[in-house]
């Protein structure tokens, strides 16, 4: 993963921030990130964790209301952590998007009711501990976190109740079992088909 370090004034330091992730020319398929304030660019996603997540989102499109989308291209953002994230799968209502949205590029993440995030090794401090801070800090109800990577082999940890920059782990598991997620969901996360990394 590259990283490009910005300098900028403090009272201007967002909006400089978005100009660069906006003016950012990074190859086609790569994630540009504002990440704990540095613009950070991120390899394409290898073919498995493409594959989880679309086995995910298959199965959250049979329990969400008609009226919400799943968006795995979605950019959301937290200005009080210098954070703009586009995590791998994002569940919204539309109106979020369309009605509610101060930017046509991203949403602010309390839209957001549910993020997941897929650890790809050049994610996995981003994924662990950036993110989940300040997604908490935004108040996302529910963070899913695949971690392909972890000592042990591979888990699947669901986060929810969250305060100031902290969740609670309201489930965890290795790859194979089943995580369940609770209302508006109500849906039982099978993971014995995920490939592992």
């Amino acid at each position: 993963m590259s990283a490009l370090t910005v300098d900028h004034e403090p009272e201007h330091g967002w909006d400089d921030l978005v100009r660069i992730w906006l003016e950012t020319d990074a190859p086609e398929g790569c994630k540009v990130e504002i990440v704990e304030g540095i613009v950070t660019v991120s390899p394409a996603p290898a073919n498995k964790h493409n594959v989880i997540a679309g086995k995910l989102q298959r199965s959250l499109y049979k329990v969400i209301p008609e009226d919400w989308g799943i968006y795995q291209t979605l950019a959301v953002s937290v200005p009080s952590r210098s954070g703009l994230f586009i995590p791998d799968l994002v569940v919204v209502p539309e109106s979020a998007l369309v009605e509610l949205s101060e930017s046509e590029h991203f949403i602010a993440a309390d839209a957001s009711s549910f993020i997941v995030e897929i650890t790809s090794k050049s994610s996995l401090r981003h994924d662990r501990v950036s993110k989940p801070a300040a997604y908490a800090h935004a108040g996302v109800p529910l963070y899913l976190l695949v971690d392909q990577w972890a000592q042990g082999g591979p888990t699947i940890t669901l986060y929810g109740e969250p305060k100031d920059d902290v969740y609670r782990v309201l489930q965890a598991g290795k790859f194979g079992d089943e995580i369940p997620l609770p209302a508006p969901f109500d849906l039982v996360i099978d993971t014995g088909a995920f490939p592992a990394a």
